[in-house]
């Protein structure tokens, strides 16, 4: 099975594939996908859309694993990041993929143990669950490969 994890965002997108197999995960593919500030929202967006599709049509996932993400203070960030998971799940779905949302809390819980787990101990945490051989420059890309790592261990079939 092989499961597109994506950490939601229109200035950094974080994308990961996973291959899972006889229980055993392998790191696939992961980058961050950025886009240009001065573009406008919408042209992001369909950015946004056009790397996961290119991601979707080169790697050929069986299921899409999203991160739930909840704001509290900032209205127009939470309303952007809400369409750009609107594009995710609508691509996902347009791909005939299978598509799974998980809370922050659910992932650090399956990644590093505790649902209150820090992002340094979720990034500590996935260099012991798969093995990653590039070097990750933004915290958006570790993100994706812990949503799919947490998909692959709540659906172990």
């Amino acid at each position: 099975m092989r499961i597109l994890g994506i950490d939601p965002g229109y200035e950094r997108l974080g994308l990961a594939v996973i291959e899972k197999d006889s229980g055993t995960e392998k790191l696939v593919h992961s980058e961050c996908f950025q886009t240009n500030s001065k573009l406008p929202f919408p042209k992001r967006l369909q950015k946004v859309g056009d790397a996961i599709a290119r991601v979707i049509s080169e790697y050929e996932p069986d299921h899409l694993a999203l991160e739930n993400v909840f704001f509290n203070s900032n209205q127009k960030t939470a309303m952007d990041v809400a369409a750009v998971r609107g594009v995710a799940l609508y691509v996902g779905r347009a791909h005939n993929l299978e598509v799974f949302e998980y809370t922050p809390p659910q992932i650090k819980s399956a990644v590093a143990g505790s649902g209150r787990g820090t992002k340094k101990d979720v990034i500590t945490m996935l260099h012991h669950l798969v093995v990653i051989t590039k070097e990750i420059r933004l915290d958006d890309e570790y993100d994706a490969i812990a949503v799919a790592l947490t998909h692959s261990a709540i659906h172990r079939n």
